[in-house]
């Protein structure tokens, strides 16, 4: 009996594995597409970029600060496959204005053509226990990390409806699958991203358009470095149990995913983990993702469990050396 349960266990798996390319989206072709990246003049944002490029895309750049637009854009155009690509840059804040962005991408549509694929990577960070944070802090997060992110998409959505033909990718964090001491107002803000691709998925598929996001770990990108200035010690420990991934990697992850339609774009197998454990009602690409996150679930919670009991304990052990530490400056 044993054996013919896992006979039609493996069978099943089998038909899984052949069923599933019928029902995943067709891979997006980038030689000659037409790829936006926001908050492309540097880290993250650049080195997607420079991948899109590498696959023979067409640039538009999009970010605040030209002096960094127009050097990004010399050094992505050392990678170019052929002598017709283009790199355009526009400088715009994608956060304060949605007819500005509106404006900038019909700008970027009459130069080179319809937009293929959006990156909304356009983002920063701000650490600090809640009543230490400004409220100022919160507004700002929501309205750089969120509508900085719905403003270039609501722009594009509608032509890629109309061409039955798109992707948005949505560069979110792994501080926007977990909650964590010292990001409650970055991680509103990165948790805001999925319910809104969530919802957007879901009015977007039958048109051929597919979404994805990215959770990214940190990466070492001058965004990250500026961070690391002001987060506060139990954030930084907490931080430090994972690894600091280079940006071209994560990248070259987020290029792939987007390509294929994946809708989860993880990095590493911490990542992956994070991915499965969050999974919720989000979309699956193929019955095989549904049937890893099924199967993994379990473990993988277990396994969360001492991730939590770990950042509990950095957390006591950081309030009892701040204790420790007044009570010494008091008695000296």
């Amino acid at each position: 009996m044993l054996l013919l349960a896992a006979a039609f266990l493996v069978a099943f798996v089998l038909l899984l594995y052949m069923v599933s390319p019928l029902i995943s989206p067709k891979p997006l072709a980038l030689p000659g597409a037409h790829v936006v990246v926001t908050g492309g003049s540097s880290g993250i944002g650049k080195c997607i970029a420079i991948e899109c490029y590498k696959q023979g895309a067409f640039i538009t750049l999009v970010a605040r600060n030209e002096d960094k637009l127009l050097q990004a854009k010399k050094e992505i155009e050392k990678h170019s496959v052929n002598d017709k690509q283009v790199v355009l840059c526009i400088s715009v804040d994608v956060s304060q204005d949605y007819s500005q962005v509106e404006n900038v991408i019909k700008q970027a549509q009459e130069k080179l053509g319809p937009v293929d694929m959006l990156v909304n990577c356009a983002g920063m960070a701000v650490s600090g226990k809640f009543e230490d944070l400004e409220v100022s802090a919160f507004e700002r997060l929501m309205s750089v990390n969120y509508l900085g992110s719905v403003y270039p998409s609501r722009a594009v959505i509608t032509t890629m409806k109309e061409r039955r033909v798109g992707r948005i990718v949505f560069v979110s964090s792994q501080a926007g699958q977990l909650g964590l001491f010292g990001f409650t107002a970055y991680s509103s803000s990165k948790f805001a991203i999925r319910g809104l691709a969530e919802a957007l998925q879901m009015e977007v598929k039958p048109y051929n358009v597919y979404v994805t996001v990215a959770y990214p770990p940190d990466t070492d990108t001058p965004g990250f470095a500026e961070e690391n200035k002001t987060k506060p010690l139990e954030t930084r420990l907490i931080s430090e149990t994972t690894s600091v991934c280079k940006p071209e990697q994560v990248a070259k992850q987020i290029v792939k995913d987007a390509i294929q339609g994946n809708f989860n774009s993880s990095i590493g197998s911490d990542g992956y983990m994070l991915s499965s454990l969050t999974c919720g009602m989000a979309p699956v690409t193929s019955i095989t993702e549904g049937l890893q996150q099924v199967v993994t679930m379990g473990l993988f919670r277990t396994i969360a469990l001492f991730y939590l009991g770990s950042f509990d304990s950095i957390i006591r052990r950081c309030m009892m050396q701040r204790a420790r530490s007044e009570v010494a400056d008091k008695t000296a």
